[in-house]
């Protein structure tokens, strides 16, 4: 088993669009890439960020490598664009599944047509339909999502901001 490795640099908040970020230097970038086994796509990453623990996914966006530091990484992170703070980074190699909510998985099971749509798309749209029920807050917005999202798979509804799978 890999020992995990933790470095830590100082960075200044940046923002592109509405998202602050800070570049990771890179040397740093390299070290993970290595960890990773790779340099291309999302690469999963833990660290603190002043000392307090996130759990955050390296992104490639505009042919640059960035960290990007929402609110649940830091309080008000849109109104510290400029401002230093510390990082630390390392691999994450934890697997990061979420499981398919029971009422997903049952209304799948009980559609056989919507079930075959949803097998056959693509992993990160099977991934997010997953992830946007698994963390709604009410039943009540289970059931509404897990009918709609039977729906979006058959063709008839808008879901997750698509309009068909």
């Amino acid at each position: 088993m890999a020992v995990e490795t933790s470095y830590t640099f100082l960075a200044t908040i940046e923002i592109i669009g509405i998202n602050p970020f800070v570049f990771v230097p890179e040397e740093i970038l390299n070290a993970i890439f290595e960890q990773a086994g790779k340099s291309k796509g999302p690469i999963p990453i833990k660290g603190t960020v002043n000392s307090l623990p996130y759990i955050q996914t390296l992104m490639k966006f505009k042919g640059e490598w960035r960290l990007y530091i929402n609110t649940k990484m830091l309080k008000n992170s849109p109104k510290r664009i400029g401002e230093q703070i510390e990082i630390s980074i390392s691999y994450d190699a934890e697997k990061r599944e979420i499981p398919i909510h029971p009422k997903l998985l049952q209304a799948l099971n009980e559609n056989e047509e919507a079930n075959t749509v949803f097998q056959n798309l693509r992993p990160s749209l099977q991934h997010e339909i997953i992830r946007y029920i698994s963390h709604l807050k009410t039943e009540e917005s289970v059931d509404k999502n897990v009918l709609k999202s039977i729906d979006f798979l058959l063709g008839k509804e808008k879901f997750i901001g698509r309009e068909k799978p």
